[in-house]
């Protein structure tokens, strides 16, 4: 049982990490229906939600079968976090989750994300903040350190704990590091492990596999797993993952009907949530992983990505399997 608060896991949990333009309600239903266990909106501006800028409320739009589901907030103003946690809290989620690990320069650069990891006595400050703030569960989601020379994982954990946060995710890079080279994972260990650290820690990187999810938690210790990158275009992970840690067994791969299925459904979401023009335009960035590996898939794949009318984009899909059927065995064999 690992718990965050008030939400129980009976069994070990998988995350669906946020992902800016990519872990929208659309993308968190396919996830949700084949197996996350938790999940995260993408993250949201403080500065923006103060603002009340229509970009960043529409990201607090959660749904009941998403439960349960955690807001992440980023900013680099103590205050500003804290008005924000207070707006989000409004919206209903499970928990409130503050990003302190995102690496790209624009968040990172100005003292936000994982900026913040060059001041920890400014890390526990605003998260006290915001812990006194709300009135649900807080979680954390950084990095290791902002580069190899500042690594202080374990310090900010028991700053964070010691505040009141209920769990810690823990990307296990560096914010140098960005997306490159192989995750840390026994600097994760090193946390989870340590007498001090009684909150559950969880584990990200490079989980792209149900084996290597069983090997990193019979390794590391972890008490979750939170996935990313693996799961666009293949939602199907968390059901393969939580599988093979039950049986030892691997799943097979969703047939090229599965994909499409889901495709269409993920389609029809993203209209009906952000209306058609929107919605067709945000959903073309899914389709090359939807489809990956397929040969000769790329004509089709670009009439997707150019068409703006639904009615076709949905004919193409639906033509899909009888069309690369064979191909797509293929590619199941070739993985």
């Amino acid at each position: 049982m690992v718990k965050f608060g008030d939400i129980v896991f009976d069994e070990f949990p998988l995350l669906l990490a946020p992902m800016e333009d990519v872990s929208d309600p659309p993308f968190r239903a396919v996830c949700k229906k084949n197996g996350a266990d938790l999940m995260y909106t993408e993250f949201i501006s403080a500065e923006g939600l103060i603002r009340d800028a229509a970009k960043s409320l529409q990201k607090l739009d959660i749904f009941d079968y998403e439960r349960p589901i955690g807001i992440q907030i980023f900013g680099d103003k103590i205050e500003s976090m804290r008005e924000a946690a207070a707006i989000a809290e409004q919206a209903g989620p499970e928990l409130i989750d503050i990003n302190y690990g995102c690496p790209v320069k624009k968040v990172a650069g100005k003292g936000a994300g994982a900026g913040i990891l060059q001041d920890l006595p400014k890390m526990q400050k605003m998260t006290e903040e915001i812990v006194k703030q709300v009135n649900l569960p807080v979680t954390v989601k950084t990095r290791l350190g902002w580069d190899e020379n500042s690594i202080k994982i374990l310090e900010a954990a028991k700053r964070l704990q010691d505040v009141g946060i209920q769990a810690l995710t823990i990307h296990g890079r560096t914010r140098k590091q960005m997306y490159k080279g192989v995750a840390d994972w026994t600097k994760i260990a090193e946390v989870k492990h340590h007498p001090d650290i009684h909150i559950p820690i969880i584990g990200n990187g490079d989980i792209d596999s149900p084996q290597k999810a069983m090997e990193y938690r019979q390794k590391y210790g972890v008490d979750g797993i939170m996935i990313g990158r693996a799961a666009i275009g293949y939602p199907w992970i968390f059901r393969e993952v939580k599988h093979f840690m039950k049986t030892g067994e691997l799943l097979p791969p969703p047939t090229l009907q599965e994909r499409v299925d889901v495709a269409k459904e993920h389609l029809q979401f993203s209209i009906e949530w952000k209306g058609e023009r929107q919605g067709m335009l945000e959903m073309r960035r899914h389709y090359t992983n939807y489809f990956k590996g397929i040969r000769d898939f790329k004509p089709t794949r670009m009439k997707l990505v150019q068409s703006l009318e639904p009615a076709e984009v949905f004919d193409l899909l639906d033509g899909v399997v009888d069309k690369f059927a064979e191909h797509y065995q293929e590619t199941i064999k070739h993985d």
